[in-house]
């Protein structure tokens, strides 16, 4: 099965437009960026396992990897649980002959026993159809709490990867990126301000800089200290 843009399940979960690659600051994951680039292709691992803690960028990297795989005319869909899990493991019938399926946060059916029955027959279909499967979660395989055994060790079938936390050197570099991509430009003083005043989560800045772009356009005012403290209150 193909289609000609990432496979969209009801309820309009729809990917980030900036969440791709090329807004990722890759340092010190950079093995982990070419693998998930890889397996967008059809290549390389046919199970990927990625975590790490909040704002490490798991959710962006998935979606990423949708991104990735549309040029190419694979078929791929992203079901972020903590959003969806009350739908129940349901929606995932039928999802195992895409391409590509990218399950966000599994780390929020742990425990739960009917959500990990349906991974686990699920983990048994896409394999079956020979198709790709990357997962996220907040902790390491066997520190999820995952009761059924079987499932548990599927999780670790393939290869496993913890996202790396950018430092606070490369937590600038990677704003005034992101900044860049959207036309604006961040002097060092003016990041230094966002990482020592606002959230350190590289996802709460990601929407912080929206806002930021959105009321520049709205204002005509370049991004400066003061421009930011008026907009934010920071």
């Amino acid at each position: 099965m193909t289609t000609d843009h990432p496979f969209q399940i009801p309820l309009s979960v729809g990917l980030r437009d900036d969440a791709r690659f090329e807004n990722f600051y890759a340092q010190g994951n950079e093995l982990l960026c070419a693998s998930l680039k890889a397996a967008a292709c059809g290549q390389g691992e046919q199970f990927v396992y990625i975590w790490g803690g909040a704002g490490v960028g798991c959710t962006h990297l998935l979606q990423a990897v949708c991104h990735e795989a549309e040029p190419v005319g694979r078929s791929a869909g992203y079901i972020p649980l903590d959003e969806l899990k009350h739908l129940g493991s349901g929606i995932l019938e039928g999802m195992e002959f895409l391409d590509l399926v990218c399950i966000d946060g599994v780390d929020a059916v742990a425990g739960d026993k009917v959500w990990e029955e349906g991974l686990f027959h699920f983990f048994n279909r896409i394999r079956e159809q020979g198709n790709t499967l990357i997962i996220a979660a907040s902790a390491a395989p066997r520190q999820l709490g995952i009761l059924l055994p079987d499932l548990a060790s599927r999780l670790s079938w393939g290869i496993v990867f913890q996202v790396q936390a950018l430092d606070d050197e490369t937590k600038l570099k990677a704003i005034q990126m992101r900044a860049s991509a959207r036309g604006l430009e961040f002097s060092d003083e003016v990041a230094r301000f966002l990482l020592h005043h606002a959230s350190r989560n590289m996802n709460d800045l990601t929407f912080l800089l929206d806002t930021l772009d959105q009321a520049s356009l709205s204002a005509k005012r370049k991004v400066t200290i003061p421009f930011i403290k008026e907009v934010t209150g920071l």
